[in-house]
This record gives C-alpha cells, structure tokens and sequence, in this order.
C-alpha cells in the first residue's frame, strides 16, 4: 500500500488481486450468503480504494484494513436488518384465499377473521381490500381515500400485527 499510495500503478494492482482471495475467505467465513458475501468483498475493495490516503506506511497494513472490512461487513448486516424489517413475509400472504369471485364463495377462517378484526381500522381496512378484495394497491388506495404509499404502509403494518397476532397459527 506504501508503494501504491507513492504512485507504483503496479504494485495497487497485485495488491488488491492479493486482496482479493483473502477478504472472500474472511467475508464468506462470517456471512453465509455467498451474494452478500460477495457484495461485502467489493464493498470493502471500494473503500479500500477510496480509503487508501489515510493509511500510515509506518503501521501494520492488516488492522487498517481488517476494520474496513469489518465496517463492510457492519454496513451490509445493518442493510439486511432493514430490509427484513420492511419486507413482508410471503407466509403472511398465503394466509389469505384467493380473491372470492361472489361473496361467501370462499370465506376466512375464523382465526384469521378474529385476528383481522383486532387490527386498527386503517390497517385492517387496508389488509381487506388487497388480500381479502383482491384490489390493485392503486384501486384499494381510491376506496380508502389514501395515497398508494399511505395504503401499503397501512397494509404492511397490519400484516406485522398479524404475524404477531398469528405466531405459530397455520391455515
């Protein structure tokens, strides 16, 4: 890195092809997912890049380098938590039947119903008419007066609720 950082083109470049390797087998051996992984490897390569001014040629290149990695790895995990967080579980969506062609062609089960009707109005309103109606969120979102944004906030609020409401329940 002290020959890079005083401008030998060639000696950056067998670095980060040395890098290469060694950051895959320490990533992939923290972070299961070989794409996430793989995300983390080129994340860290990135800010190693980017990073390269404020190494210390008078300290040791590992430490340097292994705390970028470990804020890749940080970042990448933070990413995942919020993504999960936002993302509704498609085991929540196939509580639901198919939406009935006439009424009481194929009804709730009872537990469902309950747990439904224990939602705020607002989110159960909007659960019914996407799950239950069978609407587009643009159509569910003219019935309940909303934005489309509002409707799917409302609606993915009501299945967290529900999956809380429902933990262990199977249709």
């Amino acid at each position: 890195m002290a020959a890079a950082q005083a401008g030998d083109v060639q000696a950056y470049q067998d670095l980060l092809e040395e890098l290469v390797p060694v950051l895959r087998r320490r990533v992939g051996a923290r972070l299961r997912d070989a794409s996430v992984a793989e995300d983390v490897v080129q994340n860290a390569l990135l800010s190693i890049h980017r990073a390269r001014h404020t190494y210390r040629p008078e300290r040791p290149f590992g430490p340097w380098m292994r705390a970028i990695v470990r804020n890749a790895e940080t970042d990448a995990l933070r990413q995942l938590g919020r993504r999960r967080e936002r993302e509704v579980s498609g085991a929540v969506l196939d509580w639901f039947p198919a939406p009935a062609a006439t009424a009481g062609e194929e009804a709730l089960d009872p537990e469902l119903a309950a747990a439904l009707e224990g939602l705020p109005d607002k989110q159960r309103e909007a659960v019914e008419l996407l799950q239950v109606q069978g609407l587009s969120v643009a159509e569910a979102a003219l019935r309940a007066g909303v934005s489309p944004t509002a409707l799917k906030v409302r609606a993915h609020r009501g299945y967290k609720r529900l999956r809380e409401r429902l933990k262990g329940w199977k249709p």
